[in-house]
């Protein structure tokens, strides 16, 4: 054995080595890699939620309709909760494959986070960014839906369909972190970067990344669509000029679980 190598077990490199770098994938590749991702999330999801749209408009008008978000998937309780966490776990393995990607490319996990905006290491500056974000958007997205549905541009939406168990608001919140994980890393962070190494300039991936956050919401109507296009310019803007997705997963997450937790605790109230 050269008496100058670490021992099998020993996990000191080797004097004068060079530490493992990302792997630089062709412009091809990085296509492709986009293209699949997005058709196994929110792509898919833009396409199936136009062509619903079209056909809500067919059928009458928006006003008159009515969607759910978070129903309940099984009659019996425990199945249901047992399909719920797992309607979750699922969704997230797209976010999954996006970090895995990103790892192949910096080097590391810590390299990939870093790149999505996603480490720890601002979490102070995050939250309080967060929350402005919250109020910025949440009050102002709350008047879209009520205008959009006092001009019949709105379907409906009631955001919280589970029924009444112990164990609602808890799945309500993980639902509501399921949402911001999937659509900030992927919609913001993930995208940016890739379309970053394709050539794309910053406004321009701020307007692809609002259309498609758009794309896919408008199924609850022309009005949601609309305003989830100008949440997705704000959104898209501030990690542009910042880097930081962290905290326009915070703002979702909150935003959600307001309307998601709020909806189910007072809904009877709500449907007198």
């Amino acid at each position: 054995m050269d008496p100058v190598s670490p021992a099998p077990d020993d996990p000191s490199p080797r004097p004068g080595a060079v530490a493992p770098a990302g792997i630089a994938p062709r412009r091809a590749w990085l296509r492709a890699e986009v293209l699949i991702v997005l058709g196994l999330s929110l792509g898919r999801s833009a396409v199936y939620s136009l062509i619903s749209l079209v056909q809500a408009l067919a059928a009458g008008p928006l006003g008159e309709q009515t969607t759910a978000l978070n129903p309940t998937l099984r009659e019996d309780p425990w199945v249901d909760l047992l399909f719920q966490l797992l309607s979750i776990l699922f969704t997230l393995m797209p976010v999954a494959l996006v970090v895995l990607l990103m790892t192949l490319t910096a080097g590391t996990l810590a390299g990939a986070l870093r790149d999505l905006g996603m480490d720890l290491g601002r979490h102070g500056r995050d939250w309080v960014w967060g929350m402005a974000l919250t109020a910025a958007i949440g009050i102002p997205g709350l008047a879209v839906y009520y205008l959009g549905r006092m001009l019949g541009m709105t379907v409906e939406v009631v955001p919280a369909a589970l029924d009444a168990h112990w164990w609602t608001v808890p799945v309500l919140v993980l639902h509501a972190l399921k949402n911001a994980l999937l659509e900030e890393v992927i919609v913001v962070g993930y995208l940016a970067r890739r379309l970053e190494r394709l050539g794309w300039s910053g406004r321009r991936i701020v307007l692809a990344s609002a259309l498609l956050r758009g794309a896919y919401h408008t199924y609850q109507g022309i009005g949601p669509g609309l305003a989830n296009l100008a949440m997705g310019l704000v959104f898209g803007e501030y990690h542009r000029r910042t880097g930081r997705t962290m905290p326009l997963v915070i703002a979702h997450t909150l935003i959600d679980v307001a309307a998601f937790v709020g909806y189910a605790l007072l809904r009877e109230w709500i449907s007198t």
